[in-house]
């Protein structure tokens, strides 16, 4: 460690090239110094490693044993010290082995990572994705740790410090079943509060939203029959029973089980976002799959 602490790049450059040329004024030549300035690095050097390391010969000058023994590992070292600063490859999908990992509800798997899959293979076709459970408490130490490139969340409570964009707005609409007697037409506030709703609680057990913040304003309540954690068991639920549910609308297309129809009351939307780490930012596989995802939808 010593002798490590006495050395800078420039003298193991030049060790490099007199070990390739075996001659002080080509030495020069190639790294663009003066000829007295690699001959004060050969003095250096002598110094440290305490051996003459080349010394004058009858075809210029010879290594040493001990250069001779440095030649290979100095040289494999500032191959890997000059890929380690240079510039970054770009990304190219269509030979890209990466394994990606996005943490999304089932909402957004459906409305975004479904649409986005088929695409995503055609142009990555020896990628991985793996969708991890969205658990917005941990969120920013998962990213921060590696252990996911992408979350999908609501913009305004994001966990701070990480960055994101938004992909789109989304709004809520009424559904029931395809045939619901009762969302034949948009019902009036009093109907739609005497239905029978279905909430989707993540964290377990809740029975209350937006929509009963909204209605509250109102001087009004729905009934909230049932609590589930995901949209996919809710859906189910919605084309076999009467129940209603108030739902992302992007989460409906192409259902022909379900019908929508416009809530009596205003629920204000949201913006998706997708949320990132600032150590991936830069990174061109990272920049690839954030454009492709905001392009898609």
């Amino acid at each position: 460690m010593n002798k490590l602490r006495q050395l800078d790049l420039n003298l193991l450059v030049t060790l490099d090239v007199l070990l390739s040329e075996h001659n002080v004024t080509r030495a020069a030549q190639r790294l663009n110094f003066s000829q007295p300035s690699v001959s004060v690095h050969l003095a250096k050097l002598r110094e440290i490693f305490g051996d003459p390391l080349l010394l004058p010969g009858p075809r210029g000058m010879q290594p040493t044993a001990r250069a001779e023994e440095l030649r290979e590992p100095l040289r494999e070292a500032l191959q890997a010290l000059e890929r380690a600063v240079a510039p970054g490859e770009g990304f190219d999908p269509a030979t890209a082995d990466n394994t990606w990992r996005i943490a999304a509800t089932d909402a957004t798997e459906t409305a975004v990572l479904l649409p986005a899959l088929p695409g995503l293979r055609a142009a990555a076709p020896g990628t991985r994705l793996a969708v991890v459970e969205l658990a917005p408490t941990r969120i920013a130490r998962q990213a921060e740790q590696g252990e996911i490139d992408l979350a999908f969340h609501t913009s305004h409570d994001a966990p701070p410090g990480l960055r994101q964009r938004v992909l789109f707005r989304e709004r809520y609409v009424l559904v029931g079943r395809s045939g619901h007697p009762k969302l034949r037409r948009k019902p009036t506030p009093a109907q739609f509060c005497a239905l029978e709703h279905v909430i989707v609680s993540p964290d377990g057990g809740g029975f209350r939203g937006v929509t009963d913040d909204a209605l509250a304003a109102a001087g009004l309540q729905r009934r909230v029959a049932l609590s589930v954690p995901h949209f996919l068991f809710m859906m189910s639920v919605l084309a076999n029973t009467d129940m209603v549910a108030m739902l992302p609308s992007r989460l409906m297309r192409g259902s022909a089980a379900l019908q929508v129809v416009e809530p009596p009351v205003d629920v204000p939307g949201y913006d998706m976002a997708m949320l990132w780490h600032e150590r991936s930012h830069r990174d061109p596989a990272h920049q690839w799959l954030r454009d492709y995802l905001v392009n898609l939808v």
